[in-house]
């Protein structure tokens, strides 16, 4: 099996996969990033057939490849959940998979796993004992939710009660930056490990720009070298916020 990766640097760090079943083989392409020329290379020094591309979701720095991807591949269906083809304009999308639908590449299945909380519409595909995650877990971290459509409860949901739930084996492929095992983030990823009731809170008083002030209960470094927080309001709300929208009383 194939599994080859490309990342944009230095303004994203997306990711970009290339998923085969060998040389000569079939295979899919999943999100496109804007460096395309590498896996370009590999399907043609490979002969790779490339039978669907696969969208996590919607969000620009995941679809910049899509046009690229119509012309160098006529008639391969474009694959994803109902609120990315509804995002991109109805009609985008040649395949609309609901939650456990899967598609298949030669011998690999993808399997579609809603996984919505980043924002409505989207997709982890898990291949065999592989992960692609897009923007709901990476290494050492969990996804935001302050774009449109994002949604706290959800992406915990999604977080804690479907990836959670993989064999601890799983290779995790995420949308940005390294690989990980669903293993490793259920032991080391602060988030995880606060929601598994490990950790204790942290219960410092925060400001965070555009809500007030409320309680940290963890402070998590991002796979972009920042950080990530998790905050609890006043009113019981929760949320996630980037680092550099959070002021601490303290260092």
């Amino acid at each position: 099996m194939i599994i080859e990766r490309t990342q944009e640097r230095p303004r994203w760090l997306v990711n970009s996969y290339l998923v085969a079943e060998g040389p000569g083989g079939r295979g899919v392409l999943i999100d496109g990033n804007g460096v395309f020329e590498p896996l370009n290379e590999r399907i043609e020094r490979d002969r790779i057939t490339i039978t669907h591309i696969l969208l996590t979701h919607h969000h620009p720095d995941h679809v910049v490849n899509n046009d690229m991807y119509r012309e160098r591949f006529p008639g391969v269906p474009f694959v994803g959940h109902r609120g990315t083809d509804e995002e991109l304009g109805r009609g985008t999308l040649d395949m609309v998979l609901e939650d456990r639908q899967s598609v298949r590449s030669g011998s690999l299945e993808f399997v579609a796993l809603d996984t919505p909380g980043h924002c409505q519409g989207h997709f982890a595909y898990l291949c065999g004992d592989d992960c692609f995650t897009g923007d709901v877990l990476f290494h050492r971290t969990v996804g935001g939710h302050a774009r449109p459509g994002g949604n706290f409860p959800q992406l915990k949901t999604s977080t804690m009660d479907v990836l959670m739930r993989l064999p601890h084996h799983t290779r995790v492929h995420p949308g940005h930056e390294i690989p990980t095992t669903i293993g490793e983030e259920w032991n080391e990823n602060r988030f995880v490990r606060f929601w598994r009731g490990l950790d204790e809170p942290l219960d410092e008083t925060v400001e965070v720009e555009g809500h007030g002030e409320g309680t940290m209960l963890v402070w998590a470094p991002d796979y972009d070298g920042g950080n990530k927080a998790l905050v609890r309001f006043p009113d019981g709300t929760e949320g996630i916020y980037f680092g550099s929208r959070v002021t601490r009383s303290r260092p």
